[in-house]
């Protein structure tokens, strides 16, 4: 029986003997493991045996510093985790809360979560009160894997990566544009500008545009980045409707003659996810999407 045939055979068992398996992972310890999951050592090896049974292979090698993956191991890390977040979110979609006739799990990166994630959960809450909303944040990496495996309906996202599986719709185009909170409109360059690293796309774009910029301080979260320069003052490149506000109070003002680089923004569903729930939610998004860019 291949290592594939026998890891489905196993999705009938205990649910606790992945997180097991995982926990031993995350802190390299069947002690550790045992001491987070509030259960006894022997506990913790018992589920690892049966596991390793069920699989037919060892999975951890012990020694006196822990416990470290076999080969079969780190092939069953690949696979567990996804295990454990479906399995999960089938327990969430029965327990659809009284008066509701579905569970909708929608996420976003960290940086889109005001406004546009934020408006679309408010549109959702008045326009579909029928739909039990399950709301979630993470970064781009994670926030794909989870949408690949159905453990969240749809994500808005920068850039995401394709995946067999994967429906992926331009929700709008938003604009980087270069501000500064010098009050005659002036690049502040030097130890006062903040390179908010956007991706691998406007890095060659910026490199091309600046080629004597030489930032001392970079970023990686556009709410941060954003906070540092009206905190302490510089420039730097931002979303404009992350700036407008700002522009509006006279607190920040556009570099004159610099340019504008796009950073479309996209909506990311899970194959498996039920069309007529996540479908008027969408059309939600899309509609108010449509409003910020008219605006």
């Amino acid at each position: 029986m291949t290592f594939e045939r026998k890891f489905s055979a196993i999705i009938g068992m205990d649910i606790e003997l992945a997180r097991t398996f995982l926990e031993i992972v995350a802190n390299g310890s069947f002690v550790r493991a045992s001491e987070r999951l509030n259960v006894g050592q022997t506990t913790v090896s018992a589920r690892v045996h049966t596991l390793e049974r069920l699989l037919g292979r060892p999975l951890f090698v012990r020694h006196k510093g822990g416990a470290t993956l076999t080969p079969a191991g780190e092939q069953f890390l690949r696979h567990a985790p996804m295990f454990v977040q479906i399995w999960e979110r089938a327990r969430h979609q029965v327990a659809v809360p009284p008066g509701r006739r579905a569970v909708l799990t929608v996420a976003s990166e960290v940086s889109l979560w005001q406004p546009l994630l934020l408006d679309w959960v408010t549109w959702m809450r008045r326009s579909l009160p029928d739909i039990a909303l399950r709301v979630h944040v993470d970064v781009p990496k994670d926030l794909i894997d989870q949408v690949a495996s159905g453990f969240v309906d749809a994500a808005i996202m920068y850039a995401p990566s394709h995946r067999p599986g994967l429906k992926i719709d331009l929700l709008l185009e938003e604009k980087l544009v270069l501000v500064t909170t010098d009050p005659e409109g002036r690049l502040l360059s030097g130890s006062q500008y903040v390179y908010m690293d956007w991706g691998a796309d406007f890095t060659l774009q910026h490199g091309m545009n600046f080629p004597d910029i030489t930032p001392d301080l970079s970023m990686d979260l556009g709410p941060l980045a954003l906070s540092y320069v009206l905190s302490s003052g510089g420039s730097g490149y931002f979303r404009m409707s992350a700036v407008q506000p700002h522009l509006a109070t006279g607190r920040l003002r556009l570099v004159p003659e610099t340019p504008h680089f796009s950073y479309p923004v996209y909506v990311v569903q899970s194959a498996s996810a039920d069309a007529t729930v996540v479908g008027p939610a969408l059309a939600g998004l899309h509609t108010l999407s449509g409003s910020k860019a008219e605006a």
